[in-house]
């Protein structure tokens, strides 16, 4: 049976105690409580746990507790994925506290010659994937023989993708390195093989996959294009009443940003909770929540980690998370202490297949519904809804509309066509298929025509007589 260890029982520096207190943690988690000990005493550690069972601070805490703010490379970190990078990074930011050290992430996909001015002016700890890490080495921005502490997180995920050859290629470079930590959900031979070639009589720690509780509360998904989210929420926080108080979840520090700002724009009180925030901002904001001052956060995983607020009654995925354990823990913030709890996610065509996997892998019964109804006494949305035809788009952009009249009142295809390209003054490329289907026709229009090609047929008939049409 897992028995529960307190973090002041450890003893560690008093910046991180104020990292983990301002994250509301008191008990170590299984993986943490069996690998912090032993990473603290400079082992080798090969851990088995999955995302969301705590493994950050499991090998966070000894990373950051052997680095010092120096400016100099000590501690890297490889992940699969930017989106794990990030949140990596976030949540070591949050647990150092007031030590001092700076943490950057290095992955493709954003500004490199940024990145290497970042890198260049000093940097004491590195989270990042393969492929930029390489690169930034390559090009003389990263000196990885200078990298103390190493830790490969989900290595199972890293030989999925390919990463293998790139790993040995960076490890091949450390050459200082005098500790290795290994994290992984499953343990495939591969990674074994790997795991003995660069590891020094590694200490195994195996954690029961502990099941993950689903609270009892009312799940629902909207199918909403991502330029109409924002009028989706509005309509979910107008319903709020005056106990009430929300948790929206976003995956990024810059779309906590965004939403936050685009919310206050429209008069709604709330305010952003992430990474970037110092110590004192983030419990300001997380006292002023628990008080009621606040009532709608705005928070990426991490940073709403340890709240535990029993007046929360709805959270609301305004992104759906990419990794799936994060959706319970999400959903999980409401419905306490036998209250009625709502979770609603907000669903892109993107977001589509992840949240089938979430649905899947957890069995969970989620009902899809439209956007709510606007309650009684308020008869305007507090966000405008735009018009969004890339959910119907096929891949292509194509988007097909149908118009309530056949041949004998539009005529040929050809005709219908030359129409739209006069009344949109369109390449005749933005034109795709036309078919008749009993008393109507179906028109396909690129997306990017297809409001001016729905205001053209309100208002210019074909030939002398006026049509209607609706998208489909």
């Amino acid at each position: 049976m897992f028995t529960k260890t307190r973090f002041d029982s450890l003893e560690l520096p008093e910046t991180m105690m104020q990292g983990i207190v301002s994250l509301g943690w008191e008990c170590l988690t299984e993986v943490q409580r069996d690998t912090i000990p032993l990473a603290r005493s400079g082992r080798d550690v090969i851990g088995q746990a999955r995302t969301g069972s705590g493994k950050t601070a499991a090998f966070g805490i000894p990373i950051l507790e052997r680095c010092q703010p120096t400016g100099s490379l000590q501690g890297l970190v490889l992940a699969p994925t930017r989106e794990l990078a990030q949140q990596v990074a976030e949540e070591m930011t949050l647990l150092q506290g007031e030590q001092g050290l700076t943490i950057m992430t290095v992955y493709g996909g954003t500004d490199l010659e940024k990145q290497a001015r970042g890198l260049d002016s000093g940097v004491d700890v590195i989270v990042g994937t393969p492929g930029r890490v390489m690169d930034m080495s390559e090009r003389g921005h990263l000196d990885l023989s200078k990298v103390e502490v190493f830790c490969l997180d989900e290595a199972d995920r890293m030989l999925d993708m390919g990463f293998l050859p790139d790993i040995l290629w960076i490890l091949e470079r450390t050459t200082s390195r005098d500790q290795t930590l290994l994290f992984s959900a499953t343990f495939p031979q591969e990674i074994l093989d790997a795991a003995n070639e660069f590891t020094n009589n590694p200490e195994f720690v195996m954690t029961n996959q502990e099941e993950l509780d689903v609270p009892p509360i009312d799940l629902y998904k909207i199918s909403i294009g991502r330029a109409n989210k924002l009028w989706a929420l509005g309509r979910l926080l107008v319903r709020m009443g005056d106990e009430d108080q929300c948790i929206i979840f976003c995956n990024t520090k810059r779309m906590v940003d965004l939403a936050v700002q685009r919310l206050q724009k429209h008069r709604f009180d709330v305010a952003g909770l992430h990474g970037d925030l110092k110590q004192n901002q983030r419990e300001r904001i997380l006292d002023k929540f628990r008080e009621g001052n606040v009532r709608t956060i705005v928070a990426t995983d991490v940073a709403a980690r340890g709240i535990d607020i029993d007046g929360i009654t709805l959270v609301v995925n305004y992104d759906v998370p990419s990794d799936i354990d994060s959706f319970i823990h999400r959903i999980g913030r409401t419905g306490r202490i036998g209250r009625h709890g709502e979770a609603w996610s907000l669903v892109s065509k993107d977001d589509a297949p992840q949240m089938s996997k979430i649905i899947a892998t957890y069995n969970l019964s989620i009902e899809e519904s439209d956007a709510p109804e606007l309650p009684d006494g308020i008869d305007r949305d507090p966000v405008r809804k735009q018009d969004d035809f890339g959910e119907n788009a096929d891949v292509y952009g194509f988007v097909n509309i149908r118009i309530d009249a056949d041949s004998s009142t539009l005529g040929s295809p050809l005709q219908i066509a030359t129409w739209f390209e006069q009344h949109l003054r369109c390449d005749s490329l933005a034109i795709g298929d036309v078919r008749f289907e009993g008393d109507s026709t179906l028109v396909a229009i690129h997306s990017s025509k297809l409001g001016l090609a729905m205001k053209a047929i309100k208002t210019h008939p074909f030939g002398s007589d006026m049509v209607t049409a609706v998208v489909l």
